[in-house]
């Protein structure tokens, strides 16, 4: 069966069980070395369970989606985070992870491993997102402690500078000197990085770093509904209304903000616009009611032309970010994140 996705006809994989997809075709996926020209879309044939659909009605209720209303909501919000920064400590990890903190490129940089392990069998690179103007929160330390329980790996979480003291220019090639110096200690087929929203985005801007420095490329990208083009000149009203906590014009503003001195359409701050050649292989989660939907799937069809193997995971009606939300459709991608991670590490 064929659908129609951002403009390209794709081959759509059809899940009739309960779980995202078998996991012996994901393995024979992500170990089948040959390029190809378009992505493996795993897209269910199921509506949003009945907590994602009371999530889409409790979610507006938290007035989010006003932070992103304006240019000139983010521009006061951005102020008083400035003035009274957020705290962007640990929190929720649970009592099988151990904690340490050092510093790096002048960043408080923390450093996750199992309180019992054997040994760490993989090290995770975990980018967290925000729009590049809000800080770590307890639902990505969430994410992070559930995947250190439960694959052994070593996670480090760099906290980089907001915007707009944090800005493209800085920031992107300082997360790759980070991947590339971790990828020389413990070689590159020991390194995933795993990135949500804008720190998805990022992700894709330090991996193509990397290529442009002639560095080696990390194992893989897991992608949680990355940000990858800061114009959103391809999001139209009817997305923005799906989508129950982003809107466009704060979007665009915070963009803006890390931009700096670059154009927004620059591939450090809009790596859709980069070169995709030699970038590690991918595994990319949208839903179909994110703002960010139209251009992940323009991702997936760059990044898949250009050989890099990619796996996207769609899900009807979800919102973004799913694969932290407390719903059986996050559950389920963070039990396939881990299960990936695991056979990684094997």
């Amino acid at each position: 069966m064929k659908e129609l996705i951002s403009g390209h006809f794709r081959e759509e994989t059809r899940c009739n069980q309960g779980t995202i997809l078998n996991a012996r075709k994901a393995d024979d996926h992500r170990h089948n070395d040959s390029a190809t020209s378009t992505p493996k879309v795993i897209w269910p044939d199921r509506q949003p369970t009945l907590q994602s659909r009371v999530l889409d009605l409790l979610l507006p209720l938290t007035g989010r989606k006003k932070w992103w209303g304006s240019a000139a909501v983010v521009q006061a919000r951005v102020q008083k985070l400035a003035l009274h920064p957020a705290p962007h400590h640990p929190v929720g990890l649970g009592r099988k992870v151990k904690v340490s903190v050092r510093f790096a490129e002048g960043w408080t940089v923390y450093d996750l491993e199992p309180v019992r392990s054997e040994g760490v069998r993989h090290h995770l690179v975990f980018l967290h997102g925000g729009a590049y103007v809000h800080e770590m929160v307890s639902s990505h330390w969430k994410f992070v402690g559930y995947l250190v329980g439960k694959t052994s790996a070593h996670c480090v979480v760099p906290i980089y500078p907001l915007a707009p003291r944090g800005t493209a220019r800085e920031v992107v090639p300082a997360v790759g000197r980070m991947l590339r110096d971790l990828i020389m200690a413990v070689g590159a087929q020991n390194v995933t990085v795993v990135g949500n929203s804008a720190g998805g985005g990022l992700s894709v801007a330090a991996a193509q770093w990397l290529r442009d420095g002639r560095h080696p490329q990390p194992k893989a990208l897991i992608l949680i509904c990355p940000g990858v083009d800061g114009t959103l000149k391809q999001c139209t009203q009817a997305d923005a209304a799906r989508d129950v906590m982003q809107d466009i014009p704060g979007m665009v503003e915070a963009f803006r903000m890390y931009a700096g001195d670059l154009d927004v359409a620059h591939p450090f701050v809009s790596p859709l616009n980069g070169n995709f050649d030699g970038l590690a292989p991918m595994l990319i989660f949208t839903g179909t009611h994110d703002l960010y939907h139209p251009d992940i799937s323009r991702l997936a069809e760059n990044a898949a032309r250009a050989g890099v193997r990619v796996e996207m995971h769609v899900r009807n009606g979800l919102q973004h970010n799913y694969p932290l939300l407390p719903t059986p459709e996050g559950r389920d991608a963070r039990r396939f994140i881990a299960r990936t991670i695991s056979e990684y590490s094997i």
